[in-house]
């Protein structure tokens, strides 16, 4: 096993993204425009299309990582059919549900029952589909609705945190389904979808924009929140989320609603409104 995968079972991830989290709130200027400096100019973050380009401009470095865009910085595909693209980032894999599994990387690959947590709300996606997104540090951190839906019910289910980089997804055995994440699932128009949001080492941090920050904390037991009395319903493009620091999050969808796009590929970069497939109903 090569260091860098070993590490990843012998680090404290919890702990180490405690640190993260804390000193990634810490408002004292020298600390935080060094930390923002250090990540927009090792990973070229273009700052043109931010609602603000200074560095100065942020309370911290957090508020940095999960910055506006300018209002015309991204838009949704014009065709109301398109099913978009969650986030900015790059697909890691895309592609059919067969028999309850999803293809995480070659030789890897776990059931959408593990993911959600679930058996039956599992079932839908039996032979669906699924996109799952990776986001890198120089990515747009915010999360936005594929499609339009009402919120039924949040599952905050915990696991470890390994990093979700390539490296790692090639070699952890089931690594989206053993991370800590927060399972959203909606009802569209055509049916139920879900978005994951998975946690990784030193980003585990994850908020809604129903309910703000919810991990950490960081749960010792799955956390079942039942949604569908609070009117909850988001458009499409619409934010739902972020990461605070990045990670990676899943789409899954029924079978027989969409197909998406045959062009998307591992590595394919894309960018938030951006179509990923077409409803077919």
């Amino acid at each position: 096993m090569r260091p860098s995968v070993l590490l990843q079972y012998l680090l404290p991830h919890r702990l180490l993204s405690n640190l993260v989290h804390w000193a990634t709130r810490r408002t004292y200027r020298p600390w935080k425009d060094f930390l923002i400096g250090q990540i927009a100019r090792r990973f070229e973050v273009d700052l043109a299309e931010a609602e603000r380009a200074d560095f100065a401009a942020y309370e911290h470095f957090n508020a940095f990582f999960t910055r506006a865009l300018k209002s015309d910085a991204r838009q949704a595909d014009a065709d109301p059919r398109a099913v978009l693209s969650p986030a900015d980032g790059r697909i890691s894999q895309a592609g059919a549900i067969v028999a309850g599994r999803i293809f995480q990387a070659k030789g890897q690959s776990y059931t959408a029952a593990e993911l959600l947590g679930d058996e039956t709300r599992a079932a839908p996606y039996h032979d669906g589909m699924f996109a799952t997104v990776y986001l890198s540090p120089r990515d747009y951190h915010r999360v936005h609705m594929p499609l339009a839906g009402t919120l039924v019910e949040t599952v905050h289910i915990p696991g470890r945190l390994f990093s979700v980089a390539p490296f790692a997804v090639e070699t952890v055995p089931r690594l989206f389904a053993r991370n800590e994440r927060l399972v959203c699932h909606f009802e569209g128009e055509h049916g139920p979808f879900a978005l994951v949001l998975v946690g990784a080492m030193l980003v585990s941090s994850v908020s809604t924009v129903w309910d703000g920050l919810v991990i950490p904390p960081y749960a010792n037991r799955i956390v079942r929140t039942d949604q569908r009395g609070r009117g909850i319903r988001l458009e499409r493009f619409a934010e739902m989320g972020r990461f605070n620091m990045g990670s990676t999050v899943i789409v899954l969808l029924p079978r027989g609603v969409a197909e998406l796009a045959s062009t998307l590929a591992p590595e394919q970069p894309l960018r938030v409104g951006q179509a990923i497939g077409r409803l077919v109903r």
